[in-house]
């Protein structure tokens, strides 16, 4: 599976897109509507992009986050947090809107709901985007979310022409079925259009295909099935589509019928947030570097399992 563009020169990490403050509250059962369900609840940092560019600091990958916040606590806190994991911010500060924050709320089987609110992501512009960002054998990593709210677009779509002009690969995360399916697959894939990766849970991939959406009983042989027949379908608009099956391993094929399946590694779920995000950050390097598929999707698969086995999205 061959990496494009030029490789080697400069091998930084730009990431774009959100940074959000999580608030986390696990459940001990079933959400009480109406009244007053008891939770453990904590203040974590959040927002797809930034959960990126943290595990890839955190992993030794130099690593820029651009991306936008607001004139308040939270951004400050935000930005000294990522800076001590070792992640370069390129963050432009919104004078008038807050940071970006997320209500999660996570179920004792560690399945999570998100209430987000994105605050000055929302304002994301191009001219946030600094040129000095986009260097010929770098990498931009883009979180679909850029895309999907409509104040962003414009910015998520520059730094994608930018970066294909400069001669950066390029990989976008698709993010969350739910905007997704609001905006339309016909829409977003003419966004995505000629990007590297795109990665892409099973969920969003069988949307994006025109296939029936998994159910919760499917087993690895239905969600290898399904995950197949996307990948075969979304890359005739995109280079490699790699595709997360969370319990039931990775997916990936790219535009040459290249494949490979990694099993996910076993370990006691306890919150899914930031598993996606954590997954890119472990199998874009590999790729990067060139190693066969199949250990990259094991490299995703181990990264994510970190993130799931506690509570929280970042290192």
């Amino acid at each position: 599976m061959s990496v494009p563009g030029t490789v080697g020169e400069d091998p930084r990490f730009v990431v774009v897109g959100q940074w959000m403050t999580d608030v986390v509250a696990s459940l001990p059962g079933v959400l009480r509507e109406g009244t007053d369900t008891n939770a453990h609840v904590q203040v974590l940092g959040g927002g797809a992009a930034a959960n990126t560019a943290a595990w890839l600091a955190h992993d030794g990958c130099e690593t820029t986050l651009a991306a936008r916040i607001g004139d308040d606590l939270l951004g400050r806190a935000g930005r000294t947090e990522l800076e001590e994991l070792g992640v370069t911010c390129a963050l432009a500060v919104d004078p008038h809107r807050p940071s970006g924050t997320c209500i999660v709320l996570v179920a004792p089987d560690g399945e999570r709901t998100m209430i987000p609110d994105p605050g000055a992501n929302e304002a994301l512009v191009p001219g946030d985007l600094a040129d000095g960002l986009f260097a010929p054998g770098r990498h931009l990593h883009l979180s679909g979310y850029t895309l999907l709210v409509d104040g962003s677009r414009m910015a998520g779509l520059s730094a994608l022409d930018r970066a294909r002009l400069r001669g950066m690969t390029t990989s976008v995360d698709v993010a969350s079925v739910g905007p997704l399916s609001d905006a339309g697959a016909a829409r977003f894939l003419s966004w995505v259009t000629g990007v590297d990766v795109l990665f892409a849970n099973e969920a969003e991939a069988a949307f994006l295909a025109g296939l029936p959406l998994p159910a919760p009983e499917d087993d690895a042989a239905t969600s290898l099935a399904s995950a197949t027949l996307a990948a075969r379908t979304l890359c005739a608009s995109v280079g490699t589509t790699v595709v997360k099956l969370g319990p039931h391993g990775a997916y990936v094929q790219d535009a040459q019928g290249v494949t490979a399946y990694s099993e996910a590694v076993e370990v006691d779920v306890v919150d899914t947030t930031g598993a996606g995000d954590a997954f890119a950050a472990g199998w874009l390097p590999a790729w990067r570097a060139g190693v066969e598929p199949r250990v990259a999707l094991e490299r995703g698969n181990r990264s994510a399992a970190r993130v799931v086995s506690r509570v929280g999205a970042r290192p």
